[in-house]
């Protein structure tokens, strides 16, 4: 069966699977599935994927039993995106694919995690999540007898690097070259990174009013959330506060949704772009928010940055997760013998190579692949000399 066949009604911007730049290792062509849809399947499939059960959002993993993890966080986003992938008549499953495969580097504690590797792998290159989830699908997964890694198309591994230095970008071959000539990725992966946006303001919000961090009051600053608000607070006066929120942030996301999909069509009717090539080749984004939606969804990034995730009991989190990154980094630095047998192994290979930036990088793939409570287990089991190994 064609990919033609699988993919009715695609726009001709689209990314169509038939003109996919392929895969680093060459295989045979699915029988039922398009290249998009394998590359989602194998993603869901990755050890990487299931890992983003167990890894935070904003809180800490046994902080509670209802706030986003990684993995709701990249349902949400996939969810997102795809309807609006199908209004556009964009590649639903692409996009899905990289909605799905955006955070698969991320590491244990969030930004703060994230912030903390990059600080120890200073000297060594720096550590950034999108790189890091491109390194997990091209090298690190070991699920396959033929390539490393999850051997994904180009289309999928473009939309999953969303940010890159002119360094490491030179380093990258064909993946890097459109950060060096300022070009653009295809509009899946455009919508993949505006949906990211939409779910994590918008849920944060949730997780926020949920863990008593953030009040009603307080979040009626925010324009977005006040004028939606009043809305439902007087359509539905008896219904009780918790409804009352779940009802707000459902029209808080319809709104920027909706403004997203007609700012976009516009766009993309006035510089009707005649194929993917095209596309890349704009000097802008051609998806993105009006003028008028962007300022509010910035008032709202805003608010969160100081309300939430500046909260005293968020900055403990946080604190705390730095220094269990940073001693957990240092101890395996001085002994790698510490980590598991294959991870030894592996620093012990990339320093042969490459010194001890080789070393280093190993140290940071084992503890960007840690789960927060496994990541917290691995500091009691190095530090605590009562903890059992």
């Amino acid at each position: 069966m064609t990919d033609t066949l699988l993919e009715p009604g695609l726009a001709a911007y689209a990314a169509h699977s038939a003109d996919s730049r392929g895969r680093a290792c060459p295989e045979p062509a699915p029988n039922y599935r398009t290249e998009f849809q394998r590359d989602r399947d194998r993603i869901v499939h990755s050890t990487a994927f299931r890992r983003l059960a167990y890894k935070t959002q904003v809180f800490v993993n046994h902080e509670g039993d209802l706030y986003r993890t990684r993995v709701t966080h990249s349902l949400e986003v996939a969810q997102i995106a795809r309807s609006i992938a199908r209004v556009l008549q964009l590649n639903e499953s692409l996009t899905e694919a990289i909605c799905l495969a955006h955070d698969l580097g991320h590491t244990p504690f969030g930004h703060a995690g994230q912030d903390a590797l990059n600080e120890c792998m200073r000297e060594f290159g720096g550590f950034e999540h999108n790189l890091q989830s491109l390194r997990v699908v091209d090298e690190l997964e070991e699920r396959y007898a033929e390539f490393p890694g999850l051997n994904l198309t180009f289309e999928c591994r473009e939309g999953i690097l969303k940010h890159c230095s002119l360094n490491n970008a030179r380093q990258l071959g064909t993946i890097g070259e459109r950060f060096i000539r300022r070009e653009q990725p295809g509009l899946e992966a455009q919508l993949a990174n505006l949906a990211d946006e939409i779910a994590y303001n918008n849920h944060d919000v949730d997780d926020g009013v949920r863990s008593g961090l953030v009040t009603v009051e307080q979040l009626q600053e925010v324009p977005l959330f006040q004028c939606q608000y009043e809305k439902v607070r007087q359509r539905y006066p008896q219904v009780a506060d918790r409804r009352l929120v779940h009802e707000t942030i459902r029209r808080m996301i319809n709104r920027v949704v909706t403004d997203l999909i007609d700012t976009s069509t516009a766009q993309l009717q006035a510089a009707a772009p005649a194929d993917i090539a095209a596309v890349r080749g704009m000097s802008q984004p051609l998806l993105g928010f009006s003028d008028a939606v962007r300022e509010e969804h910035l008032e709202l990034k805003r608010f969160l940055r100081e309300r939430l995730y500046r909260h005293y009991r968020v900055l403990r989190m946080t604190s705390k997760a730095r220094r269990v990154i940073r001693e957990l980094f240092d101890a395996f630095m001085n002994e790698s013998a510490l980590m598991p047998d294959e991870h030894n192994q592996a620093a012990q290979r990339l320093d042969t190579h490459n010194a001890e930036a080789g070393k280093a990088r190993a140290v940071a793939d084992y503890i960007a692949g840690m789960t927060d409570r496994y990541a917290i287990l691995e500091h009691r089991r190095i530090f605590n000399p009562a903890e059992r190994t």
